[in-house]
Parts: structure tokens; C-alpha cells; sequence
């Protein structure tokens, strides 16, 4: 008896050991598959990957001198998409795809929502696809090829959410072309309001007139602005 004694003690030690240095389930952890694993790695890797496009795309955006929001109206823009959780975006003005990217970003981490984006010039459209591509954000964002005055009119609604960074004589056109598919309570973003006010008169006295209108100023320091607005307004509930 006395020698099954000690081997019965032995053993207990030896399970306190193991307990101790974390040995599997006993440890008071969980144990997950390593399938999971490696899912949990990558979604911890892909925020910081979009997050490198966008930072090379501004880099490329500065040195070039192409038309962006800049970075403190792509966090309010970005900020609008969260709070909204828009299914449908549209985009008139896309450049090389920097606000397009802060937008897809959000609706890849709400998980649902895709933007149409669109950009006359042929050299942007490859380069902001290609963009958009490296993030992976393909699945949330189509860039669109053509004059948005024209294209808006194919786009089925409802639209939930407009943005509007094109020529500035261009913003009345490309909201006439779409109104009617807005729907309620969407959310109608137009950029460089403050730069640009003369040439978008007849866009804002429309917003103002029937849409609940508000103009928000921003210090964005870009090489060819320094404090600039986005004006947001809201469609009415029907």
C-alpha cells in the first residue's frame, strides 16, 4: 500500500505542475482549433493593411498634387458612414480613390454596404481600382468610369448616402440626376464647400431650401488649402 501511496502522490504533483505552466484546458483557457487561430491573426493584420493604402495613397495625393478630402474630412466622412451604416454610397469624384478607400473601410467593418464611385478620367479609375484592390476592399467598392452627371441616372436606389467631390458646377447636375432615388432620411455630403461656394451656388441654395442643411469647417493644412467646409445635409423622412 504504501508504495501505490507515493506513486498516487507523484502523479498529483505532477498535475499541479502542469496546471501551473498552462497546460491546456486546465489552465482555465480556452484551447481554440488553430483554424481559428490563424482567422483571429489575419483580421488583426487587415485594418493595418487598408490603413497602409490609405497612407500611401495620400503621400501620392500630395507629391502629385491630386484632389483629396485630406485626412481631417476623411475621419469626419468616414465618421458619417459609421454613424449611418449606409447600404448604398455613391460617389461623384473619385480621383485616385483616398476618400473612396476611408468610406469601404468603415462598410468592411460594419460588414454589409457597397459604394459606387465614379471618375471621368480613365487613369484615375485603373489607379483607384488598383488601390482598392491592395486593401481588399474590391468587395465594397466599384469605380465607375464616365461623366457622373450622366451616370448617376443609370444607378438604382435607394441611395443612402451621396458624396459630392467633383467639379463644383457639376454638384447640382449630379444631384438632380439621383434625387428621386435618395432615400429618406439619407445622408448628401458635398466637399469644399468653402473653396468652392461660388461655383456650387445653385447646389446649395438647394440643400438649404429643402434638405436639414449644415456647413462644417475644417483646418486640413493641404498644400493648396489651409480651412475649408463640407457642407451635410440630411433628406427629409417622407
Amino acid at each position: 500500500m504504501k508504495g501505490w501511496t507515493a506513486i498516487f502522490a507523484l502523479l498529483a504533483c505532477l498535475c499541479v505542475i502542469f496546471d501551473c505552466l498552462g497546460g491546456g484546458e486546465a489552465s482555465g483557457q480556452e484551447t481554440k482549433p488553430s483554424g481559428e487561430r490563424e482567422q483571429s491573426t489575419s483580421a488583426t493584420h487587415q485594418p493595418d493593411r487598408i490603413q497602409e493604402v490609405i497612407d500611401k495613397v495620400e503621400r501620392i495625393c500630395l507629391d502629385e498634387a491630386v484632389p483629396m478630402v485630406g485626412r481631417v474630412k476623411a475621419v469626419r466622412l468616414a465618421e458619417l458612414v459609421r454613424e449611418h451604416k449606409p447600404r448604398l454610397i455613391v460617389e461623384c469624384g473619385t480621383a485616385i480613390g483616398y476618400s473612396t478607400l476611408w468610406m469601404a473601410q468603415e462598410l468592411k467593418q460594419l460588414g454589409c454596404g457597397k459604394i459606387i464611385s465614379i471618375e471621368i478620367l480613365p487613369e484615375r479609375v485603373e489607379r483607384a481600382r488598383e488601390f482598392l484592390r491592395q486593401a481588399g476592399l474590391e468587395e465594397f467598392a466599384e469605380v465607375r468610369l464616365g461623366d457622373a452627371r450622366e451616370l448617376v441616372k443609370q444607378i438604382e436606389g435607394p441611395v443612402d448616402f451621396l458624396f459630392l467631390d467633383c467639379g463644383y458646377q457639376n454638384y447640382y447636375p449630379c444631384l438632380a440626376g439621383i434625387k428621386d432615388r435618395l432615400a429618406p432620411g439619407a445622408v448628401v455630403v458635398a466637399d469644399n464647400v468653402g473653396i468652392g461656394e461660388r461655383g456650387m451656388r445653385d447646389y446649395l441654395e438647394f440643400v438649404r431650401k429643402h434638405y436639414k442643411s449644415r456647413t462644417e469647417w475644417f483646418d486640413v493644412t493641404l498644400p493648396w488649402v489651409a480651412r475649408d467646409a463640407m457642407e451635410i445635409s440630411v433628406v427629409p423622412e417622407k
